[in-house]
């Protein structure tokens, strides 16, 4: 006979509801406060620059008001008002759109576990489910940025660590050689050289995403053995021939940088500008002072005619005339400088999609890219936690003059006889140029890039001929997504079935080119020159003409402010290089 002492109740003990309470309750309660929090960090990020531009904004237009007549002044504040409120309903909609993503792909699994909790007593599901919203919410709030912290030594160039070698340098700019990362992979001397352009506003370490991990723009040219070289911004609050910049510099410190690379590799340069990078290396070329020493242009992701973008140009046109204006987001430095304020111009980026970039869609879009890991442990992505250090951390005041270019790029058209609407050294600069001296051009764009659309970057098909790339997503994805050489558009490869090729497969087969004409030219036979009759005054001896030396120019080099934390740009060596993750030289295609 069985003991009946010994048999178990199945039945769950009337405390286990209780406990089961008291969980949930408590995870729900971890979760509202970690969503306050987050939810309150996003804002806050989103705020600091509108208050820094409310006190330009009052700063300006308090001596404006002054001149103005009254009826100019309520038309003006008529219009920001009514495009206030257009950003406001924008900003509310998308807000409200990935709150019902977020909840759609949520609700089904909170309503069958609710269900099941009060019809079946079994709250299992709503205390997983709990557990789970916790989980997600503190990931987003605490997690994640703690991630973005820690990429930093994994982010970018880190040049204060001496890999990449400091090749020149002017006052306003430094050059350096960017070293391959792949195993096994030697720089090609004898290679057509490169060089980089980057943005001013965006910053250069985008280009130099992750290179431990394969996913670095600059990288990729490096790694096929091309000698690869960028131009990087010195640190513009302590160089003040940086502030004071005019496109003209820019043109001669280019000009300057490619004949140095020039003569270390004895072939002209291939000049390669990054979005704005792009359009002041178009400036640059076609001024004529890159002559002889650039014979070829690649452009990513570059705004070629700003009038054409139906994104930012759209939100500058809908502003009142009297506010499209640099002074409103002019910052005066303590020596009386005056630059343009980066952050706040990434912030007008973010008011141009205010329906993904306003502080709730922000918060509910990574909450959704976390929430799509179903089980186990969540992680956060080196790829995403560089990107939002980028957005971050990577925001750079401009010179004035630099900004007056991108501006008159946004707001004048290229005329009809393909002149762009400044001017480097009192000339205009016309595309045509590029025909004339017969500078190959690939244009490369992104079919997603809301920043830089199509017809924005393409502009230039309408006046000289050029070859051009699609890539697929948005702006950065070139140099972040496509960058790895096993990637479907790796940059090294020919794609959709062989009909465009990346910016590095473009460079190696114009550098296979050359040097195939170059080696038909010595095959060719020569005849032999004749001997000339000796003359009388050919009997003396004649004495080699003695040239006299001339002073080198040196230019002074500024020096990091005292106290103040080293950029990664600077030519140190403070940190201990780390190693670079293992990786595999990519394979190329052979040419058709």
């Amino acid at each position: 006979m069985a003991d009946k002492s010994k048999h178990i109740d199945p039945s769950p003990t009337p405390a286990a509801p209780l406990e089961n309470g008291l969980s949930i309750l408590g995870d729900f309660f971890s979760a509202t406060a970690n969503y306050l929090a987050g939810l309150s960090r996003y804002t806050a990020d989103f705020m600091v620059p509108y208050l820094i531009s409310t006190r330009y904004f009052q700063q300006v237009d308090a001596t404006r008001m002054a001149t103005a007549s009254p009826a100019d002044t309520l038309a003006a504040y008529l219009g920001l008002l009514n495009q206030n409120v257009e950003l406001i309903n924008r900003g509310v909609d998308g807000a409200l759109e990935m709150v019902r993503r977020y909840t759609a792909a949520e609700m089904n699994d909170f309503m069958s576990a609710f269900y099941k909790s009060v019809w079946q007593l079994d709250a299992g599901d709503l205390e997983r489910m709990a557990r789970r919203q916790a989980q997600l919410m503190s990931q987003v709030t605490m997690a994640y940025p703690k991630a973005i912290a820690a990429i930093e030594d994994e982010y970018g160039f880190h040049f204060e660590r001496g890999i990449n070698p400091l090749v020149a340098e002017t006052e306003r700019f430094y050059l350096y050689q960017i070293i391959p990362t792949a195993i096994g992979i030697e720089v090609n001397p004898a290679a057509k050289p490169i060089c980089i352009i980057p943005p001013y506003v965006l910053g250069a370490n985008i280009l130099g995403f992750l290179p431990g991990e394969q996913r670095s723009y600059a990288h990729s040219y490096a790694n096929q053995s091309i000698p690869t070289y960028i131009r990087i911004l010195k640190d513009i609050d302590t160089t003040e021939a940086l502030q004071t910049m005019s496109g003209e510099d820019d043109a001669r410190d280019t000009a300057l940088f490619c004949r140095k690379i020039k003569a270390r590799h004895s072939k002209p340069v291939t000049l390669n500008g990054y979005c704005q990078g792009g359009y002041n290396a178009l400036c640059s070329l076609l001024s004529g002072v890159l002559d002889d020493l650039v014979d070829a242009f690649i452009t990513c992701v570059a705004p070629m005619d700003g009038t054409r973008s139906q994104g930012l140009a759209g939100f500058l046109g809908k502003l009142p005339r009297r506010f499209n204006d640099l002074a409103y987001g002019t910052k005066t430095l303590a020596n009386g400088n005056q630059v343009a304020d980066g952050t706040l111009m990434g912030w007008v980026y973010k008011l141009k999609s205010i329906e993904t970039e306003s502080p709730v869609a922000a918060f509910y879009r990574d909450l959704i890219m976390f929430a799509g890991q179903k089980g186990g442990k969540i992680k956060v992505s080196k790829t995403a936690a560089a990107l939002n250090y980028w957005l971050g951390n990577e925001r750079n005041d401009l010179p004035m003059a630099i900004t007056k270019i991108s501006f008159a790029s946004f707001n004048t058209p290229i005329a009809a006889d393909g002149t762009l609407p400044v001017k480097l050294f009192d000339a205009p600069l016309n595309l045509n140029r590029i025909r004339e001296k017969k500078v190959p051009w690939l244009i490369c764009y992104g079919t997603h890039d809301d920043l830089v659309e199509k017809d924005c970057a393409l502009a230039p098909l309408d006046y000289v001929d050029a070859e051009i790339t699609p890539f697929p997503k948005g702006h950065v994805a070139i140099a972040t997504s496509w960058s790895h050489p096993d990637s479907e558009y790796a940059l090294h490869k020919r794609f959709s079935d062989n009909r465009y090729r990346g910016p590095v497969r473009f460079h190696l087969d114009l550098d296979a080119t050359l040097d195939g004409a170059r080696h038909e030219v010595s095959k060719a036979p020569r005849p032999l020159p004749a001997i000339p009759a000796p003359t009388d005054t050919e009997t003396t001896s004649l004495k080699p003409a003695i040239k006299t030396p001339t002073a080198r120019k040196t230019t002074p080099k500024s020096g990091p402010r005292a106290n103040k934390k080293p950029s990664k740009h600077s030519p140190t060596t403070k940190k201990k290089a780390k190693p670079m993750a293992k990786a595999t030289p990519a394979k190329n295609k052979k040419t058709q």
